[in-house]
C-alpha cells in the first residue's frame, strides 16, 4: 500500500519533504522502530481517543506510554481509547494501527506530547504497517505548529 493517498494530499499541500522508508510488516511501534532501524524517541505514535462528541488524536514517541488520566485532567474531558472499527472509519485509507499522526489531514484535531518537537528528524506510520515517512524535525515542527502541546506521556 505505502502512503495512504489522504496523507500524501495533505503532506504536499503543506509543501513537507519527506522520505519513505519500507520495513517488514509490524504489529507495534517498538517492533517498526527495530525493524526499520530508527530510534524509538524519534517514532511518533498515534493514539486515536474520543469522547461521546469528537475524536482526538494523541501524537507520542514510540517508547513513551500515554497517561490519560493525566491528559484528561490537563483538557478537562473523559477522553477514552477508541476501538478498531471506529479507528478503520476514522483512517479510511490506513489500515488499522497504521494511523499517521497528521489527524488534520483526517478532521481531526491532534495533540503532540512536545519531547517529539525537539528531535531532529521523526518517523511516523505512513497509513500501512509496511511503510514510514521520515522527515526533518523543523517540516514535522511546522505540521504541527498550530497543534496542542500537552506532556500526556512519560518513557517506559
Amino acid at each position: 500500500m505505502g502512503i495512504a493517498i489522504t496523507l500524501k494530499e495533505y503532506l504536499m499541500d503543506h509543501g513537507a519533504q519527506y522520505q519513505v522508508i519500507e520495513h517488514t510488516r509490524t504489529n507495534s511501534a517498538l517492533e517498526t522502530s527495530e525493524a526499520a532501524h530508527v530510534p524509538g524517541d524519534r517514532l511518533a505514535k498515534s493514539i486515536l481517543l474520543g469522547d461521546e462528541d469528537r475524536y482526538v488524536l494523541a501524537v507520542i514517541p514510540a517508547t513513551h506510554r500515554l497517561e490519560v488520566n493525566r491528559l484528561n485532567e490537563l483538557v478537562r474531558h473523559k477522553l477514552q481509547l477508541i476501538t478498531e472499527s471506529e479507528m478503520a472509519g476514522a483512517f479510511s485509507d490506513c489500515e488499522v494501527g497504521a494511523m499517521p499522526p497528521i489527524g488534520e489531514a483526517y478532521g481531526i484535531d491532534t495533540w503532540v506530547d512536545p519531547s517529539l518537537l525537539n528531535q531532529p528528524e521523526v518517523y511516523f506510520e505512513a497509513g500501512d504497517h509496511c511503510a514510514l515517512i521520515k522527515m526533518s524535525g523543523d517540516d514535522f515542527r511546522n505540521l504541527f505548529k498550530d497543534s496542542k502541546q500537552l506532556p500526556m506521556s512519560h518513557h517506559l
